[in-house]
């Protein structure tokens, strides 16, 4: 189930999208309080609306501060027209905007034409966590910023991350990365686990366990 977090100041606002929502099968998630996003686990939301003109924290400052943390579309719920508001905003992250007052059904098809999108941008993104693997382009991200892996190095994460929990010797790794051709031996794999350690502990992130006896697994 796609689940959706909605901020806004005004209860009649809150209670419609959640109404609307709601009845597309969506589980909704509504916060008068912004500071209470603070607390929340963001990682769970598919797609967040955030009013623009909020007292104590406005969606702009709280876009900001989330941006980061999350990667699922974010859409403005605003009365603001300018454009340099406009821009503004985009420029902080967010997707889109609904200006206020919107329709229900201007609400429903821009959320359900965004979570279509993201569906079909995850078949080409493997997220675990605060790990974030572009298939397509062969990186690995932690928190959107890159981690500068070598090719062995990155084909060595995506396949344990793809099987994650599940325990592989150094031989079974270096035949489903390199193959039966490979021009080294199982022994690298000992090497590459220690430098994208290195590289993974940089980022603040501690992925790969070693399990003694057996071999390695990936653990977010």
């Amino acid at each position: 189930m796609t689940q959706i977090l909605a901020v806004d100041d005004e209860p009649a606002i809150l209670a419609l999208i959640e109404r609307a929502l709601s009845a597309d099968g969506h589980l909704v998630t509504t916060l008068r309080d912004p500071a209470l996003v603070r607390g929340l686990n963001l990682g769970i939301y598919d797609l967040i609306l955030l009013d623009v003109m909020m007292p104590g924290i406005d969606g702009f400052t709280l876009c900001r501060e989330i941006r980061t943390a999350v990667d699922c579309p974010i859409l403005f719920l605003t009365a603001k027209t300018l454009e340099s508001d406009l821009m503004y905003g985009l420029g902080l992250g967010a997707d889109e905007y609904l200006l206020k007052p919107f329709g229900i059904g201007a609400l429903r098809a821009r959320i359900n034409a965004h979570l279509r999108r993201e569906r079909r941008e995850r078949r080409r993104v493997l997220c675990l966590d605060h790990v974030h693997f572009n298939l397509s382009g062969k990186e690995l991200l932690v928190c959107g910023r890159k981690v500068p892996l070598t090719k062995s190095e990155y084909e060595i994460c995506e396949f344990l991350a793809r099987n994650r929990g599940q325990v592989f010797s150094k031989e079974h790794i270096y035949e489903a990365v390199f193959g039966f051709e490979g021009e080294s031996d199982s022994s690298a794999i000992t090497e590459h686990i220690k430098n994208i350690r290195a590289k993974l502990n940089q980022a603040g992130i501690e992925a790969i366990e070693t399990v003694w006896g057996i071999g390695y697994k990936w653990k977010l």
